[in-house]
């Protein structure tokens, strides 16, 4: 199995993979580097990867913005999550004295944001593919340092000039596992049943990929990876992630959403908006919740709401992480 990371070595994707890997007992698994997060998102689009394990938010920062746009553009499921606790440190060759310019990811700085202003003010910061990708660079010359983890500095050999530097304390990162949608296989719709016989259609013909995505409106794309019967379903050790669109908005609209949930006593552990990028304040609903949609429960909700709104795409049904 060849799971594809953020790059180069060193950084917290690998950290994530690594976590993945020891909790499912994979052998034979193969970590591959790529040097952005959109190309390791594509890897497993592309068949370069099997997996691709991606951050999606910080618990400082927010969300990841490129890695909710690739979700809506592409077609993969999600089938896991890691949270990565987050220890950012400074890194160097040289000592504090000497730093001139400090290197990270863009999330990197913004978390030691207060770090930076008290202790280096006049240090020229400069962003990076990876915060590893940073640590490799710091690595070339003395007067230069960057902001990673600690296992960073032990790969590329760098002194840990100060420890646990990011602006709060508790610093989390949720990493997503995604898998592509096979085309090979047929793709469970959720329809209402005046829907049935004309909405569904084979994406065989011309100009469509199998198994990928139904063009028509008013859509439900879900493929859930374990099915779970009335016994043990309907608990919050699964968890589902959607994306909504409502087209055309009114007043109510997203309430009205939201309260089908509530009314079925769905519990929604994050709800974001973003952009549409078709006009300004047009966006996309991107929302979580416990449950799986193997539940009838869920089923009857997604259904609900299936009627108000223009567009509904389930990205998958997932095991919700647990703290070893």
């Amino acid at each position: 199995m060849i799971i594809g990371v953020l790059g180069p070595e060193g950084s917290y994707s690998e950290k994530a993979a690594n976590i993945w890997i020891l909790k499912h007992g994979l052998n034979s698994t193969e970590v591959h580097y790529f040097p952005d997060i959109e190309d390791a998102f594509l890897a497993v689009v592309q068949g370069k990867s099997d997996l691709s394990i991606i951050p999606i938010e910080n618990s400082i920062e927010g969300s990841v913005g490129v890695t909710l746009d690739l979700l809506l553009e592409n077609g993969v499921e999600i089938v896991g999550e890691i949270v990565v606790k987050i220890e950012h440190c400074l890194l160097s060759k040289g000592g504090p004295e000497k730093i001139k310019v400090i290197l990270s990811h863009p999330q990197g700085l913004a978390q030691c944001r207060y770090f930076l202003k008290k202790y280096f003010p006049d240090a020229e910061l400069r962003s990076t593919g990876s915060t590893s990708h940073a640590a490799r660079l710091a690595g070339e010359f003395e007067e230069m340092a960057a902001i990673a983890s600690p296992e960073a500095a032990e790969c590329y050999r760098l002194k840990v000039l100060v420890p646990n530097i990011q602006d709060r304390k508790e610093n989390y990162t949720r990493f997503i596992v995604l898998r592509v949608v096979e085309k090979s296989s047929a793709k469970q719709v959720l329809c209402t049943e005046e829907d049935k016989p004309n909405k569904i259609k084979s994406q065989s013909g011309p100009g469509h990929e199998s198994g990928n995505e139904f063009r028509s409106q008013k859509e439900i794309e879900f493929h859930p990876e374990t099915k779970i019967g009335p016994d043990n379903s309907r608990f919050s050790a699964f968890k589902t992630s959607i994306i909504v669109y409502l087209e055309k908005d009114r007043p109510g609209a997203l309430y009205e959403i939201l309260g089908a949930f509530a009314k079925n006593k769905i519990n929604l552990t994050r709800i974001e908006s973003r952009p549409s990028k078709k006009e300004l304040g047009d966006y996309y609903f991107y929302i979580d919740f416990e449950g799986h949609t193997s539940d009838a429960l869920i089923i009857e909700t997604l259904n609900e709401i299936k009627g108000k709104i223009d567009t509904l795409k389930v990205l998958g049904s997932y095991p919700a992480f647990k703290k070893q």
